[in-house]
C-alpha cells in the first residue's frame, strides 16, 4: 500500500464514492446496482492487473496471463458500456454502437497477442558535410 501515491488514493476514493452514490440512486433496482457492483470490481481489478503487468519482469512466463487478464477485464468493461448505451438507442446507432465495441475488442485482442514490435535499428551516424576541396565544413 506503501506504493501507491496520494493522487491515486484519491482517484480510488473519488471511484468508490461515485459507485456508491450510483447505487444509492438506482433506488434498489437490481439490475443497475449490479451493473454498478460488477464495473467497479472490473476496474479495480484491471487497475492491480495492470499495476502487476508493469511490475513484471520482461521476460517473465506470467506476462501473457496477464496480459490475457487485461484483455478479458477491458473486453467486459466495453461490452458492459455498450450494453447499456445501445438500451436506449435507435437500431441503427445500436449497430454502431455494437460495431465500435467489437473493433475496440479485436483491436485489443491484436495489439496484444497478435502484433509483434519490430526490433529498433539505430540510426548510422550522419557523415559530416565536405566542402568543395573535401574538408569537414
Amino acid at each position: 500500500m506503501a506504493d501507491f501515491s496520494w493522487l491515486t488514493l484519491l482517484g480510488f476514493a473519488f471511484l468508490t464514492f461515485n459507485s456508491g452514490m450510483a447505487i444509492y440512486r438506482s433506488n434498489g433496482d437490481t439490475g443497475s446496482v449490479t451493473f454498478v457492483v460488477i464495473s467497479y470490481l472490473d476496474l479495480v481489478a484491471l487497475f492491480a492487473c495492470l499495476r502487476y503487468y508493469e511490475r513484471l519482469d520482461r521476460h517473465s512466463p506470467k506476462r501473457d496471463t496477464v496480459k490475457a487478464g487485461v484483455w478479458g477485464l477491458t473486453t467486459l468493461l466495453t461490452v458492459m458500456f455498450s450494453y447499456k448505451v445501445a438500451e436506449i438507442m435507435p437500431l441503427p446507432v445500436k449497430l454502431v454502437v455494437w460495431a465500435m465495441a467489437t473493433a475496440t475488442s479485436c483491436g485489443g485482442f491484436y495489439a496484444f497477442f497478435i502484433h509483434e514490435e519490430k526490433p529498433v535499428i539505430p540510426a548510422a551516424p550522419v557523415p559530416a558535410a565536405a566542402g568543395k576541396d573535401g574538408t569537414a565544413i
